[in-house]
């Protein structure tokens, strides 16, 4: 990895005694892999509030390094990070996070290269963390007035589906759109978090999150205006990564209820998430039975339907206990 400053001139915005926001210092990752043509719109439309500009190239291909070091000598707020072989968009935050976490900023943001995050939104997600209300906070594009109809129909449907996946393997009940990036951490998130075992690729939001629960962080959602239509190009194939995706959040789930309701202090949630997976497994072993008695018989077994619908009901009412015990233990966290 290599960090290029400039020495020989005079940053605009210091660290230290003159802070920008509410007395706390602002730093702004931008990771990026092939943003040449937008990384210059992300830059300049960037706040004056911000007191640097971490830009991290993944290892890009055309000429996004190449640009960003030139609008490092218009703007001195600019450090520019690059990766000498290709680690994903969750390696690209995570260099950023640690060189905030090593300059000791207050408040780490992330703004992707590629346009899509208004800069607007920058305050309203800053404020609570700024505040001391929560320790991350992360934009929400569906709490915005009519949502549904600016965000593609298939990134709304995937997005649905993945954040419903996250509340559980979370814990965080109350966030939804887990696969947004824009996001504000505080000092303390920037310390905690092992960066190093972060997931680098597409799934980094919802193991972030998994990994700020067993940290105990509070997390808000703060809503922010979908950007489309800006001359960005989506470089996540769905079909590619959503089995990897919910692979993340069933080993990160796992690994929170080990953590927090096995290790350190027992929690009767993990007997009834327990029960219902064996419930399930049962009752997914009885329905091939059934299935394969009624295809051969043409009769369906009564005995075995009769423990087929226990079993289920069984699976679905230990979900729903383990579900509403987890959002009782975590709602300090909202």
């Amino acid at each position: 990895m290599i960090c290029r400053t400039n020495p020989t001139k005079q940053p605009k915005y210091q660290i230290g005694p003159s802070k920008m926001y509410k007395s706390k210092s602002v730093c702004v990752v931008v990771p990026c892999f092939n943003e040449g043509s937008q990384i210059g719109l992300v830059v300049r439309t960037m706040p004056s509030i911000v007191d640097k500009i971490i830009i991290v190239d993944d290892k890009s291909t055309d000429e996004t390094v190449q640009i960003a070091l030139k609008l490092k000598n218009e703007d001195n707020r600019i450090v520019v990070v690059e990766h000498t072989e290709n680690q994903g968009v969750g390696g690209a935050i995570a260099s950023g996070y640690k060189y905030a976490r090593d300059e000791d900023f207050d408040m780490a943001v992330v703004m992707a290269g590629d346009g899509q995050m208004d800069p607007d939104n920058l305050t309203t997600l800053l404020d609570p963390v700024a505040d001391g209300d929560c320790d991350y906070s992360k934009g929400n594009r569906f709490l915005w007035k009519n949502a549904y109809k600016m965000v593609p129909k298939t990134r709304f449907m995937g997005n649905t589906i993945l954040s419903f996946l996250t509340k559980i393997a979370s814990g965080y009940w109350h966030v939804s759109d887990s696969q947004t990036g824009y996001t504000v951490a505080n000092k303390e998130v920037l310390r905690e978090i092992d960066w190093d075992s972060m997931y680098k690729r597409y799934g980094q939001p919802n193991d972030l999150l998994i990994k700020l629960n067993i940290g105990n962080f509070r997390v808000r959602d703060v809503a922010i205006k979908p950007v489309y239509g800006v001359g960005e190009q989506s470089k996540m194939k769905v079909g590619r990564v959503i089995f990897t995706i919910t692979n993340i959040i069933l080993r990160g789930f796992l690994n929170r209820m080990f953590t927090k309701y096995v290790f350190r202090d027992f929690h009767p949630l993990v007997l009834f998430y327990g029960l219902s997976l064996i419930s399930f497994l049962i009752a997914i072993i009885l329905s091939f039975r059934i299935t394969f008695v009624w295809i051969s018989t043409g009769q369906v077994p009564e005995l075995t339907l009769m423990a087929f619908l226990f079993s289920l009901s069984t699976a679905l009412q230990t979900s729903f206990f383990g579900m509403w015990f987890d959002m009782e233990s975590n709602k300090h966290l909202r």
